[in-house]
């Protein structure tokens, strides 16, 4: 039988024990599907799972703002990253909040009529350059937490689906059928609008120290979701020699945010460097990441959870990338 994962076996919900099981619970409960495959990627890593679950749930479901706003600021993010598996999650969940005609506009890829929502939606597609959406920001300062931290799960989990999963969101792309994405988002309706309270998931995590949350979190459980996520995602360069990582976190230092050429300058040849080849493609192409390029860094003895850390490491220093220029906005606001 054909399953999501490109690369992996990860456990079902059903095997899960400790942690992982109780993320498990919190997103059935509080996201409404049992097992996604974005969250179910992450599992053979119990302590990356639950740091992303957390930063979505305190950030996307839990955070301050609307849940539509929020939903076309991740969709714009999938938009610029080029991420179709994304892009067609939340077009479902837009028509789960009730609002069926943007979702279908923009599956069409139209701009919303609303102009506010059109502001919002351009804002996500922007972020992927760092600095570019500066202010002001097309919703409320108070719901800046919400916003940004939205913005930086799904440019972790994009980069995440992109590497290691499959394209399609339903088997045999179904959801590219209007009937198929309305059905599926009425079904995840009464979850998505049930009100949920902020800090549930923070129990999860390997709770960071005092002062490691961000400015821009103001904070909210998010900012804490955050740092434990950037701790997590980092240990991902303890599989990296110290040539390899300075060279991975040079290049996407540079990055500009664009999409790199069919050459890829900075990205070396699989056959001499194909740890670091793997965590640059993740930050800056995880869609071109191909079974080539797995298998020149898989050799006998690797697992899942060190594959999943590789490309979780490169993932996020582009998502550290990103999150500097929302830091220095908020430091000077």
């Amino acid at each position: 039988m054909s399953t999501p994962f490109r690369y992996t076996e990860p456990p079902s919900p059903e095997a899960a024990g400790g942690r992982v099981a109780e993320v498990h619970r919190q997103i059935a409960r509080d996201f409404g599907i049992d097992g996604p495959s974005t969250f179910l990627v992450l599992s053979s890593s119990p302590e990356l799972l639950a740091a992303t679950w957390a930063l979505t749930r305190e950030s996307l479901i839990a955070g301050p703002g609307g849940r539509t706003g929020k939903e076309l600021a991740a969709l714009g993010v999938s938009l610029a990253n080029r991420c179709p598996f994304c892009v067609d999650a939340h077009t479902v969940l837009l028509h789960a909040t009730g609002d069926h005609a943007v979702a279908e506009r923009v599956a069409r890829g139209r701009r919303p009529a609303d102009e506010e929502h059109a502001r919002v939606l351009e804002w996500g597609r922007l972020t992927r350059v760092p600095g570019a959406s500066s202010r002001p920001y097309p919703f409320a300062r108070e719901d800046a937490p919400g916003y940004l931290g939205t913005a930086l799960a799904f440019h972790f989990i994009n980069r995440i689906a992109s590497a290691l999963l499959e394209e399609d969101l339903l088997p045999g792309g179904a959801q590219r059928f209007r009937a198929v994405r309305s059905l599926a988002g009425r079904a995840l309706a009464r979850t998505v609008r049930r009100p949920a309270l902020p800090g549930e998931s923070l129990a999860l995590l390997d709770r960071p120290e005092p002062g490691e949350a961000p400015a821009w979190a103001d904070g909210t459980p998010a900012g804490v979701a955050y740092a434990a996520l950037l701790r997590s995602a980092m240990t991902g360069a303890e599989l990296l020699g110290t040539d390899d990582q300075e060279l991975v976190e040079e290049v996407v230092q540079d990055w500009d945010g664009g999409h790199p050429p069919l050459a890829l300058p900075g990205v070396p040849d699989r056959r001499e460097r194909p740890g670091a080849r793997l965590a640059l493609l993740a930050a800056l192409a995880p869609y071109r990441v191909t079974d080539e390029d797995v298998a020149a860094w898989r050799r006998p003895g690797r697992t899942d959870d060190e594959l999943v850390r590789l490309v979780a490491y490169g993932s996020f220093l582009a998502v550290d990338r990103i999150e500097s220029a929302f830091s220095r906005i908020s430091v000077r606001t």
